[in-house]
């Protein structure tokens, strides 16, 4: 009796974890048996084998089948091991040469008739074969997917006949073709749109060039998630690498369509009735939450008081090491989650608080109440603070088209530049991540003893005074000033200011 092998892989988070799939028919009583701790998905992949080869006019030997998934000791997960336990079945059957499997890695979902539906997780299972000296077998739908790792053999095929014909030499396939990276137009409508709000489009702009968190508050109508929603149309195209990283996670939750990878920061917008396990990843099978597919790019929670409190304080430590780690009793799984956090709320429940005419009559214990929502270590967080006010109507209507967003996105990435090249040693490229110690030996005397005082004056956490440094160099940086002076530090510490009082700070 001989045991025919081939390579797939489990994930752990976007981590791959080789899965060698073996297949035996021996003498005995007709199964057809999985064994290797898989879940349901995975046991059922013997009927969908089953019914995929007889499509294809085969039948099971009248014999034992066992098919085993080693290491017996990991947990199998998802419908891509139909493909690979087929391909290692037809091999045991004598159907296609066993020694054509050993150098492959294969990933695919089998419908009835043998064709191979596309799975999550190619681009790491890619990247993991290429690490293994392997090539990989996928769906044709996902070989431009799988071409991000170059120096791999790719067969990518519509179904099992094709694979077949490949491999017994009968008809080659023709290799996929490399989709390339997308460098699309930024979306979202343009800033010029927004009239007045002056004070919002700067905020906007220091958040855009230093990857700063944000946080505007605002009645009713003030522009917080018009301002919000114009930030994708400000930031530069990601890097490969970034690129690579973001499309990582969002293959293996199942969004890349094409094989197309985009260099667009993704820009994640749940409703504020998302779950913990929605915002910070988990569930059964662990998957990632969206402040790891906002990964690189931009959270934006509207309405943030109405999130649920759990989900709230479970984004703090990622947003402090730029990583969510989910912890089950049989495994840990980490996904990236290095995001920049915009948020918006309302003064008070009835969203007019300090307004004599419109606010309800239990203020201003109701902003009280409502503001108590948002702990203070989720505040601390927050490098930028906005108290927003709406314009008036005569504004509305007569105030000229500000700047465009192109203008603005160009002093943006001459900021972002800037702290790309203070940092040439691996370091941390935005401002948002810098160290303390680079600041401060940038700071000018007097600015640096504007911070200290404005710390011991406003009670400033450790947390806080670093980010104010942070802000600062980037007010600095967008002015094209290699230090930090008096005024950068004086801009950075009123967006401070708010959060140093027991109550936020509200608009007359």
């Amino acid at each position: 009796m001989t045991v025919t092998r081939i390579t797939t892989f489990a994930f752990s988070g976007i981590d791959t974890l080789p899965v060698e799939v073996q297949v035996q028919i021996a003498s005995g009583l007709p199964a057809f048996t999985v064994v290797g701790l898989p879940d349901k998905a995975v046991a059922e992949s013997r009927e969908r084998v089953r019914a995929a080869l007889a499509g294809m006019g085969l039948a099971l030997p009248p014999k034992r089948v066992l098919v085993n998934l080693a290491p017996a000791d990991i947990q199998k997960e998802g419908s891509h091991f139909d493909l690979p336990i087929a391909l290692a079945l037809l091999a045991a059957m004598g159907l296609i040469p066993a020694d054509e499997l050993t150098g492959f890695a294969a990933l695919g979902e089998l419908a009835l008739d043998g064709a191979i539906g596309p799975v999550a997780g190619i681009l790491p299972a890619a990247l993991g074969a290429a690490s293994r000296g392997l090539g990989l077998i996928c769906p044709v739908q996902q070989g431009g997917e799988a071409t991000w790792a170059s120096g791999i053999e790719i067969l990518a095929a519509a179904d099992l006949q094709q694979l077949m014909a490949h491999l017994t030499g009968r008809q080659l396939l023709a290799p996929p073709a490399a989709p390339g990276l997308i460098r699309e137009k930024a979306p979202g409508a343009c800033l010029s749109e927004v009239r007045g709000q002056e004070s919002g489009k700067r905020a906007l702009e220091i958040a855009a060039a230093g990857r700063h968190n944000l946080l505007l508050i605002g009645p009713p109508g003030a522009g917080k998630s018009m301002l919000a929603s114009r930030l994708p149309g400000l930031l530069p195209d990601l890097t490969p690498r970034e690129a690579l990283e973001v499309s990582l996670v969002r293959s293996v939750a199942g969004l890349i369509e094409g094989g197309r990878i985009s260099a667009r920061p993704p820009f994640r917008n749940p409703h504020h009735s998302a779950s913990q396990a929605a915002l910070v990843g988990g569930g059964p099978k662990a998957r990632p939450g969206e402040i790891s597919l906002a990964h690189q790019g931009v959270l934006f929670l509207d309405e943030l008081p109405e999130f649920p409190r759990p989900a709230l304080e479970a984004l703090r430590q990622p947003l402090e090491s730029g990583e969510c780690v989910i912890s089950r009793a049989a495994a840990h799984v980490t996904y990236p989650a290095r995001v920049q956090l915009i948020a918006a709320m309302n003064s008070c429940r009835c969203g007019h608080l300090g307004q004599s005419l419109r606010e309800c009559g239990s203020a201003p214990r109701c902003g009280e109440t409502y503001q108590a929502r948002i702990s203070g270590p989720l505040l601390d967080r927050m490098d930028l603070v906005l108290a927003m006010s709406p314009i008036s109507p005569g504004e509305l209507a007569r105030a000229p088209r500000g700047e465009s967003s192109g203008a603005i996105a160009e002093r943006v990435a001459g900021a972002r530049m800037r702290q790309a090249s203070r940092q040439q040693d691996g370091g941390a490229v935005s401002n948002a991540d810098a160290p303390l110690e680079g600041l401060t030996q940038g700071c000018e005397a007097d600015a640096l003893n504007l911070a200290e005082r404005a710390a011991q004056q406003l009670g400033l956490t450790n947390r806080g005074f670093t980010r104010c440094f942070r802000v600062a160099r980037t007010i600095a940086d967008l002015a094209g000033d290699e230090r930090i002076r008096r005024p950068h530090m004086a801009e950075a510490l009123s967006y401070r200011q708010r959060l140093s009082q027991a109550a936020i700070a509200l608009p007359a």
